[in-house]
């Protein structure tokens, strides 16, 4: 078994939390040591907060820890990354919302995003491998946008074709090319 896979993998969802038929809480239950972040409620849209409740997990675990974050979770990491050094033994960024652009509903506004710390979008490297895995027609973000994020981030660009935001309602449920995209990052984490 890989170290990825030995390693804890920690799902991050994004601002919405985990659905039991969302394919993070699938893969969760498929891992042996996988763990989710406590969500905080998505009354509370403080970027601080959510990365505060992302350090706290993650000071809770010994040894390797491999990231797995799907849409806000995604800028959780990349917030996070900014002033924490916890070691990371790689990141699967899933799905990258551009928090820059207005959302549809029932995604909060632009301006609740910026009064809640979440913008400029984070554009240093990443002290850890990633891969950023982005759909062709995702509602929350351009390819071209998830593109120039994974570039910024230092991070392997995947497209995963037309797969909206990667999530039920786009038919995801389970979604196998995870467990192949953790294999590229264990050859990415060496």
């Amino acid at each position: 078994m890989s170290e990825i896979m030995q390693s804890t993998v920690l799902m991050v969802p994004g601002l919405r939390g985990d659905m039991p038929d969302h394919w993070q809480t699938i893969l969760q239950g498929e891992l042996p040591k996988a763990l989710c972040t406590p969500r905080i409620g998505t009354q509370n849209l403080s970027c601080a907060a959510w990365v505060q409740s992302l350090d706290d997990t993650l000071a809770g675990i010994a040894g390797p820890v491999t990231l797995v974050a799907h849409s806000a979770g995604v800028m959780m990491v990349a917030h996070w990354a900014q002033s924490h050094r916890r070691p990371i033994r790689g990141a699967l960024l899933a799905a990258p919302p551009d928090f820059e652009q207005p959302m549809p509903a029932p995604y909060p506004p632009i301006e609740a995003l910026r009064a809640n710390g979440w913008m400029p979008t984070p554009s240093s490297k990443l002290p850890f491998p990633s891969i950023v895995a982005a759909s062709s027609n995702d509602p929350l973000g351009s390819i071209t946008r998830a593109k120039e994020m994974a570039t910024s981030w230092g991070s392997r660009f995947v497209d995963i074709g037309p797969a909206g935001h990667l999530n039920p309602v786009a038919g995801y449920g389970p979604w196998p090319r995870a467990h192949d995209l953790l294999r590229e990052l264990e050859a990415l984490a060496g």
